[in-house]
């Protein structure tokens, strides 16, 4: 499809026909939520083999697999080739050294502008709110997301044999075709006419039924709200992750050259390809990027309807990082920085606006002012200085030690990606740019103890 092509459906109707036809021949016959319950545990204990890139292209069923399965994801690798013609290695590589330069940086950023940017449109917050009650269980949210990230970003990620970018990507345009499947309970036709609304089934979704029969129970009515996991969802999502990034970066005084930007939303865009997002949705320049996401926002902000489910959500995220505080005076401050890096439209959407002790706020603006001042001045003689990296730095350290190094709840990789991600978080814990001192600071507020390695 052209870049500037006009589809004759809203993007809001389309879905992503490749993933939802082999999930619908997957589940073909499945009548209840406990027998697609059963049948989805049979697809997972299959593409849980799909390690590397390079092994996709040899990937055969198991030979207990039911045929229907096997015969279904064979045809589905098959339909969604590795890398589009118009990926750009060069580039690639160039966002993947933007992405260990910012290293916990990046964390810093997922936690307070990405992922609750992610919950403003009200009808992705209500796919995420039913896809694992999140509310209760925000970490699943955060360790599915870094489960994608970091075999995306890592050195190689998409573009050699070894990597496990595009085979974690495919995996999870399936996981979102299933979802969609279990909520409309079938797969969205083809004419966004035929469908009709998904009635709730409370009694089919016990206290404790689990996470299929939730959706399988949730009710949907996609003539209001769209198809679940739709395209402008699924764009909108894609920009919280490069735009919103970038944005980041940008309100911290750390924004990039504009050709890294670009470079950063290419590689992002590569992604988007192979989580089935077409192509005419995505932002390639950063005006771009700016003008598609406050579309979508004001869109999303037209249809919202009580209950709301955004509040609880953010609620949930932002107690989840004030955990991880131990000071009381500080624990104000991931909603601080949230509302700085988000602003106060979405802050508002995500009832982040209510009053915060006055010495907290008043030492978060405080202190970021000073911190902006001092970098700015220092920066006439080193320019690569920044207190402002080494504060955010170490917020990122404790949020990945909380949620992504726990060894008793690894990621869910393949061992040789679990590997890899732990080499790659062991190395960002001392930042390279930064003088010796500068280090020393940074590991006291990261809650480490020692000399920092060299």
């Amino acid at each position: 499809m052209k870049r500037d092509a006009v589809h004759p459906i809203s993007p809001a109707m389309r879905a992503d026909p490749p993933a939802d036809d082999a999930v619908a021949r997957m589940l073909d016959g499945a009548q209840s939520a406990h027998a697609m319950a059963d049948r989805v545990a049979a697809i997972n204990r299959e593409i849980v083999r799909w390690e590397s890139n390079g092994g996709l292209r040899n990937w055969t069923p198991g030979p207990d697999t039911d045929p229907r399965i096997g015969a279904a994801l064979q045809d589905y690798l098959s339909a969604c080739p590795a890398l589009p013609d118009w990926a750009d290695p060069v580039k690639i590589a160039r966002a993947e050294t933007v992405f260990m330069d910012m290293s916990m940086l990046s964390c810093t950023l997922l936690f307070c502008a990405s992922l609750p940017e992610c919950y403003v449109l009200p009808d992705l917050s209500s796919v995420l709110q039913a896809a694992g009650q999140l509310e209760q269980h925000t970490d699943y949210r955060i360790r599915s997301t870094a489960a994608m990230i970091f075999p995306v970003m890592m050195r190689g990620g998409l573009c050699t044999p070894e990597g496990g970018g595009v085979a974690q990507a495919l995996k999870v345009r399936l996981i979102h075709a299933t979802i969609r499947h279990l909520i409309l309970r079938g797969a969205p036709p083809q004419d966004p006419g035929l469908l009709a609304a998904a009635p709730s089934l409370p009694a089919i979704a016990p206290s404790g039924g689990g996470i299929y029969h939730v959706l399988y129970a949730h009710g949907w009515d996609s003539a209001r709200d769209g198809l679940p996991c739709n395209q402008e969802e699924l764009a909108y999502t894609l920009l919280t992750f490069n735009f919103v990034f970038l944005r980041g970066l940008r309100r911290l005084g750390l924004g990039l050259s504009p050709q890294d930007e670009e470079a950063y939303l290419h590689a992002w865009n590569v992604l988007g390809h192979l989580l089935g997002i077409e192509r005419p949705l995505m932002a390639w320049t950063m005006d771009e990027a700016q003008a598609r996401f406050d579309e979508m926002q004001a869109r999303g902000r037209a249809k919202l309807r009580r209950p709301d489910p955004r509040p609880a959500l953010a609620a949930s995220l932002m107690r989840a990082m004030e955990n991880e505080i131990p000071l009381r005076l500080l624990k104000p401050f991931p909603t601080l920085l949230t509302r700085f890096l988000c602003g106060k439209d979405a802050s508002d959407d995500l009832n982040l606006d209510k009053p915060v002790p006055l010495p907290s706020r008043m030492l978060f603006a405080g202190g970021f002012a000073l911190i902006r001042l001092f970098d700015t001045g220092v920066r006439v003689f080193f320019p690569g200085f920044s207190i402002t990296r080494m504060f955010t730095r170490a917020a990122g350290y404790r949020l990945v030690t909380r949620f992504l190094m726990d060894q008793t709840r690894p990621l869910r990789l393949p061992a040789a990606l679990l590997g890899q991600v732990a080499e790659t978080t062991d190395a960002w814990r001392v930042d390279p740019k930064a003088p010796r001192w500068v280090q020393r600071i940074e590991a006291r507020l990261a809650g480490e103890t020692g000399t920092p390695r060299a």
